[in-house]
């Protein structure tokens, strides 16, 4: 049997909807192999997950993904990082105060845009005070403003869109040597998002590479079968490594399925091999 993996995943320590250790038992009885939890600025529910990993009998990669300063939306993914690190942690908790204002930003520009909608809404799904994107969408869904969450990122909150702020603390580069200096490798998340032609995409990683980029998301739920080709060439071609994941967030974005993305997602094993070789 095929060995399966996701390393892309969120609790209700970032914007998902699971604990971390109902992440890590549902990706158990969806028969996957190996995860990593990897919720949005903190690192809040890695130990945790990596407890569940031991009971249920599933490998779990200490993760996160930070926001990064972008024209458009860019995220890192950092795998295998120690959750103790001093430097780590202490940027962390400056984070947390830019996305508190980014959070103000968004509420206010939804109800500018005819929403009655507000920050306390969103902390009311968010169990653990830190609120995303997810968050506010579930709150437009509530209130009958849209039909789905996902929805709510096509017509408002993602990049490009009226209720979109793109506020963040650190740069790209300020965000590998973040996750290097915490012992982990870097990785780009979903490229199709950064809206970079294939020139500027080349650029752009190959100039992060220089500062430590260890590879990019080469399997994600949003790709087309082109599209993910086309970013293994690219890893290939600049001597990065891929890693691969759903993004999964639960009911908080519930088209979305652990290891399977929209359901036709399979990240083999071997990727994560492959990572852990120097």
């Amino acid at each position: 049997m095929e060995k399966l993996i996701d390393l892309h995943t969120h609790s209700i320590k970032s914007d998902g909807a699971m604990t971390p250790t109902e992440v890590v038992r549902h990706a158990a009885s969806k028969g996957l192999s190996a995860i990593s939890l990897t919720d949005h600025d903190v690192t809040d529910g890695v130990s945790e997950a990596v407890s569940a990993g031991k009971t249920f009998g599933i490998e779990v990669v200490p993760g996160i993904e930070l926001s990064v300063q972008s024209k458009t939306e860019t995220h890192i993914l950092g795998y295998f990082i120690d959750i103790t690190n001093s430097v780590l942690l202490d940027t962390l908790v400056e984070i947390k105060k830019v996305r508190y204002k980014r959070n103000e930003d968004t509420a206010k520009k939804l109800q500018e845009a005819g929403f009655d909608i507000t920050m306390e809404d969103a902390l009311a799904l968010a169990p653990n005070g830190l609120v995303g994107r997810a968050h506010f969408a579930r709150v437009m869904v509530s209130k009958g403003y849209t039909s789905s969450v996902k929805e709510a990122f096509d017509l408002y909150l993602s990049n490009g869109r009226p209720c979109y702020s793109s506020t963040q603390l650190l740069t790209p580069p300020q965000a590998v040597e973040l996750i290097k200096t915490a012992g982990g490798q870097a990785y780009v998340a979903h490229l199709h998002l950064t809206r970079m032609d294939d020139g500027e995409l080349y650029s752009f990683l190959s100039g992060l590479k220089n500062v430590g980029l260890d590879g990019i998301e080469g399997y994600y739920s949003e790709y087309t079968p082109e599209m993910q080709e086309k970013y293994h060439k690219l890893a290939h071609d600049l001597e990065l490594k891929i890693s691969g994941g759903t993004d999964f967030h639960g009911a908080m974005k519930p088209h979305i399925e652990i290891g399977r993305g929209f359901g036709n997602l399979k990240i083999p094993y071997s990727v994560l091999e492959e990572m852990k070789r120097n």
